[in-house]
């Protein structure tokens, strides 16, 4: 099973978690976690998802997210969950 970690931020406002949600289930990847808080009208949102059956390629997720968190104003990252953990050790 293949991992990945979404993190998106930025101004809160309707519809944020619908957007990335449903674009994440167009390309069949699976929501394992999902953790959001909102700092001072600060969204923040991470998640741990399954990328092992992702209809389409890493970096075509990446761009897509992007693109979306565009549309909603927000800044959205997807790292590979070994890249993260590799990134956040001691």
């Amino acid at each position: 099973m293949s991992k990945a970690v979404v993190t998106v931020m930025g101004v809160d406002r309707v519809g944020i978690v619908a957007g990335i949600s449903s674009l994440l289930a167009q390309y069949n990847v699976n929501i394992e976690d999902i953790s959001q808080t909102i700092m001072q009208g600060i969204f923040v949102m991470a998640m741990i998802v399954d990328i092992s059956k992702m209809s389409c390629s890493f970096s075509d997720l990446k761009r897509a997210l992007e693109d979306r968190g565009k549309e909603l104003g927000v800044e959205v990252l997807l790292q590979r969950e070994e890249i993260f953990r590799a990134m956040h050790r001691i």
